[in-house]
């Protein structure tokens, strides 16, 4: 059930899971800092499957640590769809850092979309700072089409409200890690997912699941509040706004 009586339910009791999309992984295996064997993904997917997840968005890194080509991702997207053989859907799309590399692939149109119309993009910044150019990289990513989808934006410490604020203005939409909510990045992140949550600003929510044991431990983990896990869950409800 989605909704609860008197206590507050963990994430994986709560039945978030059940019929899920999640629009975040590091599950393709050997492309970046996330799962590096096909084993290991295999696991991580029959994990998923028997907690009800409907649909798994893979989004490997392409930024100048991992300047992963469209090609070798999707040919190692097919070596994995070829290897599972359950009930989870995989999609594949990518999670581009708005660097140099992001503006030369957004140029070329040599980009991974996500969404059921293949019409945005997942982007990330540094956790630290804005990129140069921050606004004129969002703007060329509208210009050319595409709905900025902006990863985990309660992780980013040098945002605040009017940052969040500013860019929903502009027509940024917003990835929540869904374990941000039980402390999963800390106290700052947890605040800022609230904030977000509350106002409305957070359009999909996503794992961002590297290691499986991770995810195991913290979705056993129960929100602050009755009232915060309910707005996670009317998110995760609505499955089409991405």
């Amino acid at each position: 059930m989605w909704l609860f009586k008197n206590r507050v339910a963990s994430l994986e009791n709560s039945g978030m899971m059940t019929g899920m999309v999640d629009w975040h992984s590091h599950v393709l295996p050997g492309v970046d800092d996330g799962f590096q064997k096909l084993e290991d993904s295999l696991d991580l997917l029959r994990h998923f499957e028997a907690k009800g997840v409907k649909t798994l968005w893979l989004t490997p890194h392409i930024m100048e640590d991992y300047p992963n080509t469209t090609e070798r991702l999707r040919s190692r997207f097919e070596e994995l769809k070829r290897a599972w053989d359950g009930n989870v859907e995989l999609r594949l799309a990518s999670e581009n850092m708005l660097d140099p590399l992001f503006e030369e692939r957004l140029a070329a149109r040599d980009l991974l979309p996500i969404g059921e119309n293949a019409d945005h993009l997942l982007v990330e910044t540094s956790y630290f700072s804005a990129p140069m150019g921050f606004d004129r990289m969002i703007d060329s990513i509208m210009s050319a089409g595409y709905y900025p989808l902006l990863a985990h934006p309660e992780r980013y410490r040098y945002m605040d409200e009017s940052d969040y604020k500013k860019l929903r203005a502009k027509g940024v939409k917003m990835q929540l890690n869904y374990v941000s909510l039980v402390g999963g990045y800390g106290e700052t992140a947890q605040k800022k997912s609230i904030w977000l949550l509350k106002n409305g600003y957070i359009d999909a929510v996503g794992s961002d699941v590297h290691r499986l044991k991770s995810n195991q431990g913290l979705i056993t983990q129960k929100p602050s509040k009755k009232e915060h896990l309910e707005m996670l869950l009317s998110v995760v409800r609505d499955k089409n706004k991405i």
